[in-house]
């Protein structure tokens, strides 16, 4: 098999990179371990940024997100028993968020490439890219029982935090950074309409919470727990009981509970690997870099790398200016590590950590500061809605 690039991973960073390429006439196959049922069956982020959400009107893939999303001009930070507005829209000229759920983006960017015909190969065992130190690079996996070579101009690795494209790197040309968090977020997804009609983040003494959706009758909520915490130990009406008492009063009030349609436990850690670029082997998305869910960055960051490689590959393909895929790890990761230390301080802020008690006054000081400044809220806003993506020249 040949193409010009080889996508490793169907999740929306590589769906939405295989994409946009195709509008470019660049040919690109996706190979991905796990099955499509799978992958649509992962739970995720549900807030999108301005810039994913014109890279999905790009790519010719937001129909139903522009139909069905949810575009929200606020978030609330709540504590002390009371809910502060944070106006995302008035802070920043205008920017909002999108809320419409990480399956949802995936559904509709498989049925955009189904549509387009493209190839995506699905359950392909022992998948390994090979030689991307070269100009001939390749990748092998097995379907079937059958042994199959892609070979390829370039490789995107999309594959996530636990996949192989980052495995593959030599450990003496990569360097990575890692904090991880002791706590969790134990989460419920119910079909309940949502108790705001715009998020609430809320600190409190018990642990943080948020109050999140994916529609108007699908709700989506978060409390923190201990590392150690069993989901099997959380009932519905524990969870339910444990949310009530972290939010102010005349919000718990308002709370429709509902049998859970999914519940799990998700552990919080901020990780980057340096540098991105590995020859001709890119890493996209988690296989580069996690960030905790705080500040709604992981998909959003994948979707900025996916704008970087998808407009240095097409300038490289239609203009002869392979230059820009230099530029590439850079120009990520110095957004990736802005992204990084607003989700880092956002959980800081919010979560309780231990029982220190000069911590937890610094993070109510930083609190009250932030909600109580124009600049402070400002700050919020505009690392919420999003950053600017840095322009390719």
């Amino acid at each position: 098999m040949k193409t010009q690039v080889a996508i490793i991973g169907s999740g929306p960073s590589g769906l939405l990179l295989g994409q946009l390429l195709h509008t470019q006439g660049i040919d690109n196959v996706i190979i991905e371990q796990r099955s499509q049922d799978y992958v649509l069956g992962r739970i995720r982020a549900g807030v999108l940024e301005q810039g994913m959400v014109n890279l999905l009107r790009e790519a010719g893939a937001s129909e139903r997100m522009d139909r069905e999303g949810d575009v929200h001009e606020g978030v609330f930070l709540a504590f002390n028993g009371k809910k502060v507005r944070v106006d995302l829209a008035g802070l920043t000229g205008g920017d909002t968020v999108m809320v419409y759920g990480q399956t949802e983006v995936t559904k509709d960017l498989m049925d955009a490439r189904a549509k387009a015909g493209l190839t995506t190969i699905y359950e392909a065992d022992n998948v390994q890219p090979h030689d991307f130190y070269t100009d001939s690079p390749s990748v092998t996996f097995t379907k079937d029982g059958e042994a199959i070579t892609l070979e390829c101009d370039y490789i995107a690795g999309c594959d996530g935090f636990h996949g192989i494209s980052r495995k593959s790197v030599p450990q003496d040309k990569l360097k990575t950074f890692e904090r991880v968090y002791p706590f969790g977020w134990l989460g419920v997804l119910s079909d309940t309409p949502p108790v705001s009609d715009e998020l609430i983040y809320a600190k409190h003494e018990r642990g943080f919470a948020l109050c999140s959706m994916r529609s108007a009758t699908r709700s989506r909520y978060y409390v923190q727990v201990p590392q150690d915490e069993h989901v099997e130990d959380w009932s519905d009406d524990r969870f339910w009981d444990e949310l009530k008492k972290r939010l102010p009063p005349e919000t718990a009030t308002k709370l429709v509970t509902g049998p859970s349609i999914e519940k799990s436990i998700a552990p919080l850690r901020s990780f980057v690997a340096e540098p991105m670029k590995f020859g001709n082997l890119f890493l996209v998305g988690d296989a580069a870099h996690i960030v905790p869910p705080t500040g709604a960055k992981g998909l959003n960051l994948a979707a900025s790398d996916v704008s970087t490689l998808y407009r240095a590959l097409t300038a490289t393909y239609q203009e002869g200016r392979a230059d820009l895929l230099e530029k590439y790890s850079e120009v990520c990761l110095r957004r990736i590590w802005k992204a990084e230390r607003f989700s880092w301080w956002m959980t800081s802020m919010l979560h309780r950590f231990g029982d220190d008690d000069f911590d937890q006054r610094i993070a109510q000081a930083e609190l009250d500061y932030v909600t109580g400044s124009e600049a402070g809220l400002k700050t919020i806003a505009e690392n919420y809605v999003g950053l600017p993506y840095e322009p390719l020249e």
